[in-house]
């Protein structure tokens, strides 16, 4: 598989109702693409990471996409009726966006759920990988990759560690 250098556009159907692409974050400084979805225990304990994140991000113009590629035929729990409960329930406070085809979490490469993607003004590929480095314990964090990423990229410094494994559930690819 080729590797990602820039963000790859799309145009799917977020829970709030609106229709997202790429141009929708065209204002902003970073933008972060999560492939999640609502079963994997790994996304769950990330959940409330993700949404601290991008409230304290927010303001220094970084936008967090989360798109949920999973296939919901075999993974009911993954439907974008669930979806909407979920990010309603949660108070996700960034897009969450259905990809029903398939051809975002492609033409990314994205492999797990979580797996990040972090693009920076030129949206160019400047981190892929995990949040951090212990998804169980929040307390016991030692490298938050992500923030790393992200302080280097607004400070316009090369990003000291552009690529980590993404670990998580696998995406449940359609048959």
């Amino acid at each position: 598989m080729k590797t990602l250098q820039t963000a790859v556009d799309f145009k799917l159907p977020g829970v709030d109702g609106k229709t997202y692409s790429l141009d929708s974050f065209k204002d902003a400084r970073a933008v972060v693409v999560v492939f999640s979805c609502n079963h994997c225990p790994y996304v769950q304990a990330y959940e409330g990471r993700l949404i601290e994140l991008q409230r304290d991000y927010q303001a220094k113009g970084v936008r967090l996409v989360a798109i949920n590629s999973n296939d919901a035929v075999n993974y009911p729990e993954d439907s974008f009726d669930e979806m909407k409960r979920r990010a309603e329930r949660l108070g996700f406070n960034f897009p969450y966006l259905r990809d029903e085809s398939q051809e975002a979490a492609r033409a990314y490469g994205a492999t797990h759920t979580p797996h990040l993607f972090v693009f920076g003004p030129d949206r160019r590929l400047a981190y892929t990988g995990k949040l951090d480095d212990n998804w169980q314990e929040p307390s016991n964090v030692g490298r938050r990759y992500l923030r790393e990423a992200l302080d280097d990229l607004l400070a316009g410094r090369p990003v000291r560690e552009p690529e980590t494994h993404a670990i998580g559930c696998t995406i449940k690819w359609k048959r």
